[in-house]
């Protein structure tokens, strides 16, 4: 960018008819003036990122470092218990949100293939198509199918018995969810009574209420608190997520089970 200042400005001198050595060289310092000038609006940016990223490191580093500190001052044996109750209670939830996701099933798809292949080509080939359908509706129409040559009462009762065994698969472990939710704050509001004995102990010691003394005491017995409330509400967060999840499942299993019927039904007349 230099050499093309200087170039157009040589040319201008030309143009101008001014060859003096005196106006070369103040076009000279202009030009470098005005280099010197527009260079630090072309390197601002790639300055001002770097010391951004390292601004994001240090402040993720002062957090890292704050928690581990908080977490040493709030004693290592009840953080550590509410700690297991958040990783163990994570690990649960994302079993269940994995094993929903699975278990979820186009149904309208599913119920127009059987309904087809069972007017086409018979039962066992329906029930053919639902054996290779992933997901407990599938399995429900499975069972109805496979009973429709004792009647539709006894399909009917199929249905029903193993959709409440599905809806079981599906609920299966809510109720550790649920006590690592409750856990969490007990251990905590423990924390907290602990804490709280330690600063009485401290000032009949000393004989003394010193602010100092009690607030060591204090400081810790808020830590395990909010430690505890915090990990129940993530935990609470993703229990209400599973819960609509199932609701949802089992809302399309009853709908889907009360089609078959109808599908069922139909077929039957038809012999």
């Amino acid at each position: 960018m230099k050499k093309l200042l200087v170039f157009f400005t040589v040319i201008g001198m030309l143009s101008l008819g001014v060859s003096t050595s005196l106006m070369a060289q103040e076009s000279a310092e202009q030009t470098d003036t005005t280099l010197v000038q527009e260079a630090p609006e072309v390197e601002a940016p790639a300055q001002i990122a770097p010391d951004t990223e390292q601004a994001e490191e240090e402040g993720l580093a002062a957090v890292h470092q704050q928690l581990k500190i908080k977490f040493i001052e709030g004693g290592a044996g009840f953080m550590g218990v509410v700690l297991l109750c958040l990783i163990f209670g994570l690990a649960l939830v994302i079993e269940r949100i994995i094993y929903l996701n699975l278990a979820s099933t186009n149904v309208e798809k599913l119920l127009q293939s059987v309904e087809d292949t069972l007017s086409a080509e018979g039962v066992e080939a329906a029930m053919e198509v639902c054996r290779n359908t992933r997901g407990p509706i599938a399995s429900i129409f499975y069972q109805g199918l496979s009973r429709m040559e004792e009647g539709l009462e006894v399909v009917e009762k199929s249905v029903i018995s193993y959709g409440s065994v599905q809806t079981g698969q599906l609920e299966k472990g809510l109720t550790w969810i649920s006590l690592f939710i409750a856990l969490a704050p007990m251990l905590g509001f423990m924390g907290t009574v602990i804490g709280m004995i330690g600063a009485f102990d401290s000032i009949e010691a000393a004989g003394d209420i010193s602010p100092s003394l009690v607030a060591g005491g204090i400081k810790v017995a808020l830590i395990t608190t909010v430690s505890g409330l915090i990990v129940a509400m993530i935990l609470q967060v993703f229990y209400n997520y599973v819960v609509s999840k199932i609701d949802s499942i089992v809302n399309s299993m009853e709908d889907a089970s009360i089609t078959l019927i109808d599908i069922i039904t139909k077929y039957n007349s038809k012999r």
